[in-house]
């Protein structure tokens, strides 16, 4: 079994961990939090090398909750389930239609006597496209780290992810850094939670202009892998997006249960793999600078 490393599976795990962490810290009461988050992402016309073009749109929900133990520690349980929407604007260069992805994750936080917090949440997930059997896009894995508070204003320390892929034996292991710093006034520096569920790892660097109102530049890297309907180019094989989102956000907050964001900014170094049944590269195209604009919201109750 070969180890590859990557970072695209820290997407939903570390955003979605340290989203319930946030939460349960901001709201130490012992008892369960709901919470209902979405996220819309539009990718404007880019350019394929091998010839033609192509556009996409994405759309996710999650909900679930977290049961606080009002220490900092929590149990948490999250559904999600999202649709990618291609368009190709030339026929014979079209790999695949619509992607489902369907998630369910259990992120756990442990605090600590010492200031340390330990965060383990594993998942399962299903990526393929319509059309395609579920089972077939199935993968596994766990995500797990540990912080330490150096000081009021730093939270740091190091993580790591362990996952299956779509289509190939491999799996996905990579390294990360949970980091949450407050490194002057209304300045933070962080992982994971900038976008949604979807979208990360990455950095995210936040100004808060007001007690309601802060604004984000995030970076990260993207791959998800899924599999194929019989019906293509590469019949019952894999197809793979690979990217590098930079955007800038504003997010409007004017309670501690609800808050309301959108974003745009661009994915450079793009990439579209396409894979036959058998595991053998059929194409791998790259695609120019693409716009992406989107809209996110997150309810807790």
């Amino acid at each position: 079994m070969q180890i590859t490393r990557s970072v695209a599976w820290a997407s939903a795990i570390v955003s979605a961990t340290l989203a319930l962490a946030t939460a349960a810290t901001a709201q130490p009461r012992q008892g369960w939090t709901p919470t209902v988050e979405g996220l819309a992402v539009y990718q404007g016309s880019a350019d394929l090398e091998d010839g033609g073009d192509f556009s996409a749109s994405r759309a996710f929900l999650r909900a679930g909750g977290i049961y606080s133990y009002g220490d900092g520690s929590f149990v948490g349980l999250l559904a999600s389930f999202g649709q990618f929407s291609y368009d190709f604007g030339l026929p014979g260069n079209q790999p695949w239609d619509d992607i489902r992805d369907i998630r369910l994750s259990v992120p756990l936080r442990f605090a600590l006597d010492n200031g340390a917090a330990v965060i383990v949440s594993p998942q399962l997930r299903w990526d393929y496209e319509t059309g395609a059997s579920a089972s077939d896009g199935f993968t596994y894995g766990a995500f797990a780290g540990i912080s330490w508070a150096v000081n009021p204003n730093l939270r740091i320390g190091p993580a790591f992810g362990v996952f299956s892929e779509v289509g190939t034996n491999d799996l996905e292991v990579f390294p990360a850094l949970l980091v949450d710093w407050t490194f002057a006034e209304r300045w933070r520096l962080s992982t994971g939670t900038a976008l949604g569920a979807t979208q990360g790892p990455g950095v995210t660097l936040e100004y808060k202009a007001s007690e309601s109102v802060s604004v984000g530049l995030a970076v990260r890297s993207e791959r998800v892998r899924f599999q194929l309907n019989n019906n293509g180019l590469a019949p019952g094989g894999v197809g793979e997006d690979s990217s590098i989102p930079v955007v800038l956000s504003v997010e409007y907050a004017p309670n501690p249960g609800l808050s309301l964001s959108a974003f745009a900014g661009a994915e450079f170094d793009g990439e579209l793999r396409l894979d036959n049944a058998a595991g053998q590269e059929v194409s791998r195209q790259g695609y120019d600078t693409a716009p992406i604009v989107g809209f996110a919201f997150r309810l807790r109750f």
